[in-house]
C-alpha cells in the first residue's frame, strides 16, 4: 500500500493588489513674509495594474493663473527592464478649467496636465511639481491645510513647512501626529523656523493607521494660518464679498425693474421684491460651478456679471447685494464649513469652507438664500447646510457665527400615483406619476436640471429602482426645473413582462407602492455612552395611491389595512377590490424632526406596525382556459368506398 500523501496545504487567498504604491510623496512648503509662497512636491509611484496605468496616464494640476505658476521639471518612468523615458514639453498641455470653458471672465483657473504615453503595469514613475504663488488677493494672510494618507496606500511622506520667523503664526496638529523636526535659524535679517515630519505606512497616528477598520477623521492634521481671528478673516473676506461705491446706470436700472413688483405694501412688498431679486440672480445668472476660492475670493463689478450672464458663487452674492441693498439687507455672505463639525473652534482660514449662501432681510428678520443651485424655490435650502453654522460676512454683522435655518418656507409633500394594468400573459405595465415639494423635490428639480433630456430615461430608472419597482422605463416627462412656485412632476411608463405566472396557484402581487423610508431604529450604544434621538428629518408628509386593472377571469383576496397614531407620525393604509380593479394607499406623515432617545421602544413598535403591512400582499385566482388536447401519433383508420 503506498503512503498516504500529505495533506495539501490551504491555499491563502492573496491579498488585492492596489492599482499603484506610491513609495515616496515629499511636500515642501515656504511662506514669505509678504504672503507668497512656493509648493513642492516630489512623488515617486510604482504601477502594479492596467488600473494604475489608466489612474496615471495622465496628471492634473489645478491652479489660478492670474496669482500662480505651475512648472513641471521632472516627469520620468523607469520600466522594469532598467529602460528610462522622460516626458517631452510637448506632453504638457495648459487649458481652462473645464467649468470655465464658456466663462471667457475666469480663463485664468486652469488645469495643467501632463499626458504619460507609454506608461504599463511594473514601471515606476517619479514627477515633481512646483507651485508658486505671488500677490494672492487675501495676501499678506497666508494657510494651508494638509493631512497625511492613513490608506496604506503610500509608503513614504514626508512634509515640511518654511515659515518667516517675522510673521506670528498660528499652527495646530492633531495629538496623533508624530513629532515634528523642529529646525530655526540664527539669521537676524530672515530669521526662519522650519517644521518637518516624517510618517511611513507601517507607522501609526492614533491607531492602526492604514485599517480598513478604522475610521479616518475628515479634519486636516495640520493647520497653519497668519489669521488671528475669525473676526478678522471676516473683514479681508468683507473687502472681496462686498459691492462698492454708486451703482451703474444699467444695474440700478434692473434692481428698479425687478423691485417693481407690487403696489406698495409695507407687509407685502419687501418679501416679493426679495423673491424677484432672488429669481433672477438665482435663474438667469449661470452658476459657474468653480470651489469657493478658486479665484481668491475676488468677485468682478456687478454690471459685468450682469452683462456677461454668469458668474461664481461669490460673484452672484455681489449681484445679489448689488440689486438688493437699496431695498432691503444688507446682504451678507454665509461660508458654510466642508468638514469641520465646530469650525468655531478651529483655526481661522478660508479652506475650511466649501459653500456659500447669503443671508439678507430686514432689522427684524433674516433669512437664507441659495443663488447657486439654479433651481431651488425661494428660501430653500439645500437639506445639508441647514442648521450647520456658517461664518457671516458683510456689513452690519453682529453675531459672526449664526445657525442656518432649518425649516422650509411650505409643507413638505410626496404625492405618487400609479396606475398600472396586468395582462393575461403576465405583463405589467404602469403609469407612475410623482408630485413633490421638499428636499426630495431639489434634488430632483437639481438632477434633471444638469442632465440633458435624453438622460431623463436613466433618471427615472435608478428613480424606479429607488422605490422597489422592477422593470424597463420606456417613457418619462418632467415639469420645467426652473417653475419653483409649483410642486415639480416626473411621470414615467414602466414595464414588466412575466410580472406574474398564472401557472402558479395562488399568484401573490405586492401593492404596487414605492416603499416608505422610515430611520432604522437607534443602534445599541457602547457601555456608558448616550443613545442618541432618533432623527426623522424635516417634516414630511407621503400620499400613495395605485390602482391596477386585472385580466378578466381573475378573482382577488385584498390585504386589511392598518391605521397607526404617534405623535410624532402617523400612518395609515387601505386595500381593496372591487370587480377586476384592486386600489391600494398608504399615507405616512412625519409630525416631529426628532424623537428622544428613550422612546426608541414605542418607535420600533411603530416602525414594525408599518414594515408589517407594506409586507402584505394581495392574491390572484384566475381560472385558465384548458389546455389543447394532443393530437394522437397514429391517424386513424381510413375507410374504402
Amino acid at each position: 500500500m503506498p503512503p498516504e500523501k500529505p495533506a495539501a496545504k490551504a491555499s491563502v487567498p492573496a491579498e488585492p493588489q492596489n492599482p499603484y504604491q506610491i513609495e515616496l510623496l515629499e511636500t515642501r512648503y515656504r511662506f514669505e513674509a509678504n504672503g507668497d509662497s512656493h509648493k513642492e512636491v516630489h512623488t515617486r509611484v510604482h504601477i502594479n495594474n492596467e488600473l494604475g496605468v489608466r489612474q496615471f496616464a495622465r496628471l492634473n494640476f489645478d491652479y489660478n493663473r492670474s496669482f500662480q505658476s505651475i512648472e513641471i521639471p521632472l516627469v520620468h518612468v523607469t520600466h522594469p527592464s532598467g529602460g528610462t523615458a522622460d516626458i517631452l514639453p510637448s506632453a504638457i498641455t495648459d487649458n481652462p478649467n473645464p467649468a470655465v470653458v464658456n466663462a471667457p471672465a475666469y480663463q485664468d483657473v486652469r488645469v495643467k496636465s501632463v499626458r504619460i504615453l507609454g506608461l504599463e503595469p511594473g514601471d515606476l514613475l517619479e514627477y515633481r511639481i512646483l507651485t508658486t504663488t505671488t500677490h494672492h488677493p487675501l495676501a499678506p494672510d497666508f494657510w494651508l491645510d494638509h493631512s497625511f494618507d492613513r490608506s496604506g496606500i503610500v509608503s513614504q511622506q514626508l512634509f515640511e513647512i518654511d515659515l518667516p520667523s517675522s510673521r506670528k503664526v498660528q499652527l495646530h496638529t492633531s495629538p496623533a501626529m508624530p513629532q515634528a523636526e523642529i529646525i530655526e535659524s540664527e539669521g537676524r535679517t530672515d530669521a526662519r523656523v522650519v517644521y518637518r515630519w516624517k510618517y511611513s505606512s507601517d507607522a501609526s497616528l492614533g491607531s492602526a493607521a492604514g485599517s480598513a477598520a478604522q475610521p479616518v477623521s475628515s479634519e486636516p492634521q495640520i493647520v497653519v494660518t497668519s489669521y488671528e481671528s475669525w473676526e478678522q478673516l471676516a473683514d479681508r473676506l468683507a473687502n472681496l464679498l462686498e459691492p462698492y461705491g454708486p451703482l451703474p446706470a444699467d444695474v440700478s436700472a434692473k434692481a428698479s425693474e425687478l423691485a417693481q413688483v407690487a403696489k406698495p405694501d409695507p407687509v407685502s412688498t419687501p418679501p416679493l421684491q426679495a423673491e424677484s431679486i432672488y429669481t433672477f440672480v438665482s435663474q438667469k445668472i449661470k452658476t459657474i460651478d468653480l470651489p469657493l476660492g478658486s479665484t481668491g475670493f475676488k468677485t468682478r463689478p456687478p454690471s459685468e456679471i450682469l452683462s456677461s450672464g454668469y458668474g461664481t458663487p461669490e460673484d452672484k452674492h455681489t449681484l445679489f447685494a448689488a440689486l438688493a441693498n437699496s431695498f432691503f439687507g444688507p446682504a451678507r455672505a454665509g461660508l458654510l464649513p466642508s468638514y469641520i463639525l465646530h469650525p468655531q473652534d478651529s483655526l481661522p482660514r478660508p479652506s475650511a469652507f466649501e459653500h456659500l449662501l447669503t443671508m439678507t432681510g430686514w432689522p427684524s428678520i433674516n433669512f437664507w438664500l441659495d443663488l447657486n443651485t439654479e433651481v431651488a424655490p425661494y428660501l430653500v435650502i439645500p437639506s445639508e447646510f441647514r442648521g450647520k453654522r456658517a461664518l457671516v460676512v458683510g456689513p452690519s454683522v453682529t453675531e459672526l457665527w449664526r445657525v442656518v435655518d432649518t425649516g422650509i418656507p411650505f409643507p413638505a409633500t410626496q404625492k405618487v400615483l400609479i396606475d398600472a394594468t396586468l395582462a393575461s400573459d403576465g405583463k405589467l405595465t404602469a403609469k407612475v406619476h410623482y408630485a413633490l415639494r421638499g428636499d426630495n423635490e431639489l434634488l430632483l428639480r437639481v438632477a434633471f436640471h444638469q442632465s440633458p433630456k435624453e438622460k431623463w430615461k436613466d433618471l427615472a430608472q435608478l428613480l424606479s429602482l429607488s422605490d422597489g419597482f422592477r422593470g424597463q422605463v420606456t417613457g418619462v416627462n418632467a415639469s420645467d426645473p426652473y417653475a419653483t412656485c409649483e410642486p415639480f412632476t416626473v411621470e414615467y411608463e414602466i414595464e414588466q413582462p412575466k410580472f406574474v405566472d398564472w401557472f402558479k396557484k395562488p399568484v401573490r402581487i405586492p401593492a404596487l407602492l414605492p416603499q416608505l423610508g422610515l430611520p432604522d431604529p437607534p443602534a445599541k450604544p457602547a457601555p456608558g455612552a448616550a443613545i442618541a434621538p432618533i432623527d426623522l428629518g424635516t417634516p414630511l408628509e407621503v400620499e400613495t395611491h395605485m390602482t391596477l386593472h386585472l385580466p378578466a377571469g381573475t378573482t382577488v383576496s385584498a390585504p386589511t389595512g392598518t391605521s397607526v397614531q404617534r405623535d410624532y407620525a402617523t400612518f395609515a393604509s387601505q386595500y381593496s377590490a372591487k370587480g377586476l380593479t384592486i386600489t391600494a394607499s398608504r399615507h405616512i406623515n412625519f409630525l416631529l424632526r426628532q424623537i428622544p432617545a428613550e422612546r426608541a421602544t414605542d418607535y420600533n413598535a411603530f416602525l414594525r406596525a408599518v414594515q408589517n403591512d407594506q409586507a402584505q400582499d394581495f392574491t390572484l385566482n384566475r381560472e385558465l382556459p384548458p389546455a389543447p388536447a394532443s393530437k394522437s401519433a397514429t391517424p386513424p383508420p381510413t375507410t374504402k368506398p
